[in-house]
């Protein structure tokens, strides 16, 4: 497919410069590749183009051609960007201590048809997408025309935070199609503009432009956790970029330090201490624009945070574009075997009770080799001595989730230990001890209610669709009692923490009561308010 170049209202951009800049630039006769004009109080202007800067005069530029510039654009906002009537042209100031004007980027914006149709089966699927690059690759652009595509078949709304995607002004550039767009008045309000265009205009897709705070990352996911798919755009050129930054990695589920037992952790064949993934990633793809015609995408990204975690990253599907247009997709080769699959897993096991291991490492193939058969249905009773771990909640804990785990006083007779991180760090003598006898020692955290249920559930192999608390009738009918209390009268009720299928149907069941609904807290204790607005 040939790309087809919509006109990018280029001679309006150039109409509000100076004689002889605009005369340079129609010189260089190279409009197709211009990217931006940059003009800075007392030095030469230059024009970036896709492959090189051109000095344009070899005149130092004067207060009076800023001024010029300043007065025929329109108002700079908060973020110190303006932009013009109908265009999707982008004039950024930068200003001195005193407030005032001494250098302006003028980024040419074009609106591209055909960018999208090397992913338009991904954006069409209805998964909510991530899409990375470095700036000028042609994130805003590939934004803007997804928007249009999924405007034709569904209710697709735009939070446009500085007018870049549908342009300045109150009525959006026909780029954009029928999709309608919010805009933002102060860039510190962008999540509250996503949560507003959710709750108010119910919306199938949200399209949004840079997402760079911690607040914008929670909103998005309270979006996505509503059912609704998210297209959007992140700081960052790769996975592993976004991974490393701490306010944006939870839109690909976080990370976080996990302590493993002698056990786990002999079995996988690393130190006591891994990185593992925190929660589920908000978005479901990941889509790295190397270069216009080049996209590197991540088809799941749970698998790829994971494997990239364990040090066996999987290779991405890659999109290219050839001369004639035509989209060679190169698929991701084999994954090669984990330490886990090539492990011997027809060992016997070691004599002694054998309490159930904890959680397994998902291997990146889809094939998986099958774990030894320690646990068989019904479950085991597993006798755990806890030391320095409150056995109420031990006890509670195993009631409430269903499990046969039985709370004992003397470690002789315990199959499994379980402590807190600072009692194994000071090497206590009760647990060295179990650690000689071979007894499996399960290191916790903190002495939370969280941390105990995620000890059992990794003891009895539970996943996050076996728990009792995610029936999904159980659920319904626990939120229809919170929404009758608070059309009762109470001023708000807080859900029990659950995972995001659960809290994705909790916000539909209040939004179809008319309520409102907000995720709070991180994984995995998120859960969800119900209130009147």
């Amino acid at each position: 497919m040939t790309q087809h170049r919509i006109t990018d209202d280029l001679e309006a951009l150039l109409e509000v410069l100076p004689t002889t800049i605009r005369h340079a630039v129609e010189k260089i006769n190279n409009s197709d590749k211009l990217l931006e004009i940059v003009i800075d109080l007392g030095r030469m202007p230059a024009a970036r183009f896709v492959e090189n800067e051109i000095t344009l005069l070899e005149k130092e530029i004067t207060r009076t051609e800023i001024d010029h510039i300043t007065e025929r654009i329109g108002t700079f906002d908060a973020d110190n960007r303006a932009g013009m009537e109908r265009t999707l042209h982008r004039i950024s100031a930068i200003r001195n201590r005193r407030g005032v004007i001494v250098g302006l980027t003028c980024r040419v914006g074009r609106a591209v048809y055909g960018t999208v149709d090397i992913i338009q089966d991904i954006i069409e699927s209805g998964k909510s997408v991530l899409i990375l690059g470095r700036p000028g690759v042609g994130k805003t652009t590939l934004l803007r025309e997804a928007a249009r595509i999924l405007a034709e078949n569904k209710r697709v709304v735009i939070v446009d935070t500085s007018n870049e995607i549908g342009g300045d002004g109150d009525v959006p550039h026909p780029a954009v199609g029928r999709a309608r767009r919010m805009q933002v008045s102060q860039p510190m309000q962008q999540h509250e503009v996503m949560i507003e265009a959710v709750e108010n205009h119910n919306p199938e897709v949200i399209v949004i432009d840079e997402i760079g705070r911690e607040l914008e990352a929670q909103a998005a996911r309270t979006i996505a956790e509503r059912g609704v798919q998210l297209i959007g755009t992140a700081h960052g050129q790769t996975l592993d970029n976004l991974l490393l930054n701490p306010t944006l990695s939870d839109l690909v589920g976080g990370i976080e330090a996990v302590t493993l037992s002698d056990e786990e952790a002999r079995r996988r064949g690393t130190q006591k201490t891994v990185l593992e993934r925190r929660s589920p990633p908000t978005f479901d793809v990941v889509i790295e624009i190397q270069t216009r015609d080049r996209f590197a995408v991540h088809l799941d990204i749970s698998e790829s945070v994971d494997s990239l975690l364990r040090g066996s990253p999987l290779p991405a599907e890659v999109r290219t574009r050839d001369a004639e247009g035509k989209i060679v997709i190169e698929k991701a080769a084999p994954t090669p075997k984990s330490k886990m699959e090539v492990k011997d897993v027809t060992k016997a096991p070691r004599r002694g009770r054998q309490p159930a291991p904890v959680i397994e490492e998902q291997a990146p193939s889809s094939k998986q080799t099958p774990a030894p058969p320690v646990l068989t249905s019904p479950l085991q009773t597993v006798r755990v001595y806890a030391y320095g771990v409150a056995r109420n909640r031990l006890s509670q804990a195993a009631k409430r989730l269903g499990v046969p785990a039985v709370v004992v006083t003397d470690v002789g007779e315990a199959d499994a230990l379980v402590t807190l991180r600072t009692y194994y760090r000071n090497r206590e003598q009760t647990v060295m001890d179990a650690e000689h006898r071979g007894l499996p020692i399960y290191v916790l955290r903190a002495n939370t209610v969280a941390q105990v249920e995620q000890f059992l559930g990794d003891l009895y192999n539970i996943s996050e669709q076996q728990h009792p608390r995610d029936s999904m009738d159980s659920v319904r009918e626990e939120t229809q009692q919170a929404i009758s209390a608070v059309l009762n009268g109470e001023r708000w009720v807080d859900l029990p923490p659950g995972t995001s299928l659960v809290r994705r149907l909790q916000h539909e069941l209040a939004r179809n009561a008319e309520l409102v609904s907000h995720s709070y807290g991180k994984e995995p204790r998120r859960h969800v308010r119900i209130f009147r607005e």
